[in-house]
Parts: C-alpha cells; sequence; structure tokens
C-alpha cells in the first residue's frame, strides 16, 4: 500500500509563509540556513526547505524548533 501524503492546511500554509518571510528577512538563502539547521543536528536540504517554504512539505515541530535555532545562529 502506498503511502498517503498528509494535506496541509491553513495553519501550515500560514507557517511555511511565516518562515520564508523571517528567513529572508534576516537575510538568510535557502542554502545557507539549510547548512545551519543540518549543523544543528536536524539534517536538512536547500530542496528539503524549499518544500517546507512552498507548503509542498510538512513542517513538523521538529524541523520547526531547529530552523529556529538556524535562523539566529552566528
Amino acid at each position: 500500500m502506498a503511502a498517503r501524503s498528509l494535506e496541509i492546511g491553513p495553519a501550515g500554509i500560514r507557517t511555511a509563509r511565516t518562515i520564508e518571510i523571517l528567513r529572508t528577512e534576516r537575510g538568510l538563502a535557502q542554502r545557507e540556513l539549510a547548512a545551519r539547521v543540518t549543523a544543528l543536528g536536524r539534517p536538512m536540504s536547500n530542496t528539503m526547505l524549499s518544500r517546507i517554504e512552498r507548503a509542498h512539505r510538512r513542517c513538523d515541530i521538529d524541523d520547526l524548533v531547529a530552523l529556529l535555532q538556524g535562523s539566529h545562529a552566528a
């Protein structure tokens, strides 16, 4: 049986847009933020981040926390 993708609801779509807005406000490229998140121990490619920001991939709470930490890392 094939895995069924889960629909991303309104909160998920708002979260995806907010991630992109905050990333760009902080002057981070997707590749840079993905590298920071990976360095924190949550492997993430820039493709994965792009899919999250476009609401083509669900962002779980672990992703969200790592993205927050990565966006604040120096």
